[in-house]
């Protein structure tokens, strides 16, 4: 997490509500720099680690985010091999930014849609940001070279349920197999999103709905500790997954940490506790003891 800031206020994620102009986020210098997080990056790679994903927040928000896309890019596994590095992103920036992230050496894309719908969607962000804005983010990263680019939509139940089938015909009509889409269940994620159980729309709903579209067929994982399960429609080829995070919780093989803003290791995204690595590497701490 490169920042804990955000130009949106999805109600899952960070409700205009608490996290309004009053809200205190991280000043700058709490912020792990440029060069700090590559160096955790490169002891990552050393300890197994081989893929890297940049989120916030909002990543695009942070200033020459293409610097640490170049840093990041030159690390290698100790094979040799170079680590495959992506990004989350909510869209809003990327059309500005998706040439500079390619050129810098970003592998993949993930862009966040949850509706088609304008209204829908703007009500969803609550900042009144438009659909396609965010559809001409994913096309200039398509011309900037990126391959299919991955399109993830939390679905809450009474809120934005009834897009699935349109967004999911939408996406198809507009960028054929290139666009590959993700339903995630709207899901906890802290103390803040006034979460409840009622409001998740099962996984296997989610399909049974696609089934309107045509027949799925399933598909094999393609990673270990893959997240998602995969199908395809078999008339169009067109892949989608289902991320059950709440009803199917994938905890067995999870194999994934997160570096938070602060510096922080959390070992599970539930984590209360994280493990400081920031104090670690501003107090003058060797490679070998901050990999111990």
């Amino acid at each position: 997490s490169v920042t804990d800031r955000c130009n949106f206020r999805c109600s899952y994620c960070m409700p205009k509500e608490v996290f309004d102009s009053h809200y205190t986020f991280l000043p700058h210098a709490e912020l792990l720099s440029f060069e700090e997080i590559a160096r955790l990056a490169r002891l990552f790679a050393d300890a197994g680690v081989r893929k890297l994903r940049l989120t916030g927040g909002e990543p695009l928000l942070r200033k020459n985010l293409e610097h640490l896309v170049e840093l990041l890019a030159a690390l290698r596994t100790p094979a040799g091999a170079p680590l495959d590095i992506t990004l989350t992103t909510n869209g809003s920036l990327l059309a500005r930014k998706a040439a500079a992230l390619k050129a810098a050496g970003l592998g993949r894309l993930t862009v966040s849609l949850d509706a088609i719908d304008d209204a829908v969607f703007r009500r969803m962000n609550d900042v009144d940001f438009a659909v396609e804005d965010v559809l001409a983010g994913i096309d200039a990263a398509l011309a900037a070279g990126f391959p299919a680019i991955k399109v993830n939509m939390v679905v809450k139940k009474g809120t934005n349920d009834d897009q699935i089938v349109p967004l999911a015909r939408a996406l198809h009509a507009r960028y054929g197999n290139a666009a590959v889409l993700r339903f995630i269940e709207y899901m906890d994620v802290g103390s803040t999103n006034g979460w409840r159980l009622d409001e998740v729309l099962p996984s296997h709903e989610v399909l049974a709905r696609l089934r309107e579209i045509g027949p799925l067929a399933a598909l094999p994982a393609s990673a270990a500790g893959e997240t998602a399960q995969r199908w395809r429609f078999e008339g169009t080829g067109q892949e989608i997954g289902l991320v059950s995070s709440v009803t199917q919780a994938f905890c067995g093989d999870c194999n994934r940490a997160r570096l938070a803003t602060d510096g922080r290791l959390y070992l599970c995204l539930f984590a209360s506790h994280g493990h400081d690595l920031r104090a670690l590497l501003r107090g003058g701490a060797d490679d070998a003891a901050i990999a111990g």
